[in-house]
């Protein structure tokens, strides 16, 4: 597929808030394509339509329990608590200290317009939720407790 080029902070798409993706078609298989081909050239854990420049609530998030495609995804339930370091490919050469649930269950769709609900824990929960706020306009900077320059 293509590799899409990645908004960067300073960018209006990046504060909105995204629409229910509702066509499930060839279209959006392409966009989630590129956007796995995307994160994976930049060597990301995750990535959300905003940061291609499309205000449609889905992500992909690449992790050691594999790779996903959240689509419409809602959070459950969330549990317990984690603070660490968080970096973001719309925020190229700054990380920062961010508190995160420790636990999530998550809903979603997958490309097919089916409906899954999976239970994340760790990074895996913190790259989740991180992409999920990016579908609401909030990037890790605003939540952050430290921010250095790398």
């Amino acid at each position: 597929m293509a590799i899409r080029n990645v908004v960067q902070v300073g960018d209006d798409v990046l504060r909105q808030k995204c629409k229910v993706v509702e066509n499930f078609d060839e279209k959006l298989h392409a966009l989630l394509e590129d956007m796995k081909d995307t994160v994976k050239k930049e060597q990301g854990a995750g990535l959300a339509a905003p940061q291609v420049g499309l205000l449609h609530r889905l992500a992909v998030v690449d992790v050691e329990e594999g790779y996903f495609e959240l689509i419409n995804p809602v959070i459950l339930q969330q549990k317990g608590e984690q603070t660490g370091w968080e970096g973001c490919l719309s925020v190229k050469g700054k990380s920062g200290i961010v508190s995160r649930p420790m636990k999530v269950t998550l809903s979603y769709q997958d490309r097919f317009g089916e409906k899954h609900v999976i239970k994340a824990k760790g990074f895996f929960a913190r790259a989740i939720c991180h992409e999920l706020d990016h579908l609401d306009g909030v990037l890790y900077i605003d939540k952050a407790s430290h921010i250095e320059k790398n």
